[in-house]
């Protein structure tokens, strides 16, 4: 888009996008300066890692964004196989091959993309959730709706992140 092209945003569009962007920046900000082997280090009980957490968020926000603009992209409830319940476990770490600067340029283009529809994408469009046993039927979200819940993902596993990055090098993301 040329400068004259530039569509000048306002609103709640602006806002949202103003906030997918500073809980983004608090994500990728654990990152800064880790190695590989340290976003895959588990500094806590739990399971996750910084890098994992990058990749999960980008997952989610994949499926999320293509849900706002499609209703698809959302898995369906599945039979917890010992394959999924690897895929499940493989988000929230980096498998070989993997590189805290691949995930991170992946996030990058997959928030790209979600910011866009932020901009473009009717915030009234909803359409129905899939099934699940955690919801009744009929449960339908407009894409202002899982615009802030990508934000509120992301803001939630952004602090995940900082604890997990504070106990590996003391590094915190306020304070």
């Amino acid at each position: 888009m040329t400068t004259n092209e530039q569509q000048v945003l306002t609103g709640e569009r602006a806002d949202i996008l103003e906030f997918l962007t500073k809980h983004r920046y608090f994500l990728r900000h654990t990152a800064e300066g880790l190695s590989d082997e340290q976003a895959n280090t588990r500094s806590t009980v739990s399971a996750l890692t910084v890098g994992g957490l990058i990749k999960h968020v980008t997952l989610v926000e994949r499926r999320w964004a293509e849900f706002a603009q499609t209703g698809g992209g959302m898995p369906e409830t599945a039979d917890f196989t010992p394959e999924l319940v690897e895929w499940w476990e493989n988000q929230f770490r980096l498998t070989d091959g993997e590189t805290l600067a691949g995930v991170l340029a992946e996030y990058e283009k997959v928030a790209a993309a979600t910011d866009e529809l932020v901009r473009t994408l009717d915030l009234d469009k909803s359409h129905e959730l899939p099934a699940a046993p955690w919801q009744p039927p009929g449960v339908f979200w407009s894409a202002r709706r899982v615009f802030l819940h990508i934000a509120a993902e992301t803001a939630q596993h952004a602090g995940h992140a900082d604890i997990i990055r504070e106990a590996i090098d003391g590094q915190k993301s306020m304070g």
